[in-house]
């Protein structure tokens, strides 16, 4: 068996998404982050069963870890006045 990470996201609604970085396309939305992790659970899945199926490689995780970083922010930033290229 091997493990994917997965990245989950809450949106301003309370609804939770989830996507896999290692699986191109792997991505769920689901209600609740419960909801949404037998979903990611089905997505990869199911990703991984048309490479199995042709005698493909599946590729390898290569996502090992993921961290929650706290930073101290003074002020506030207005992303509205930044210039992006």
């Amino acid at each position: 068996m091997k493990r994917h990470l997965a990245i989950y996201e809450r949106a301003a609604d309370g609804s939770c998404g989830a996507y896999v970085p290692d699986l191109a396309g792997c991505f769920t939305l689901g209600a609740t982050r419960e909801e949404t992790a037998r979903c990611v659970r089905e997505a990869i899945a199911a990703q991984v069963k048309v490479p199995r199926e042709r005698g493909e490689a599946i590729p390898k995780p290569s996502s090992v870890a993921a961290d929650l970083i706290e930073v101290a922010v003074r002020g506030s930033w207005d992303f509205t006045q930044m210039a992006f290229p």
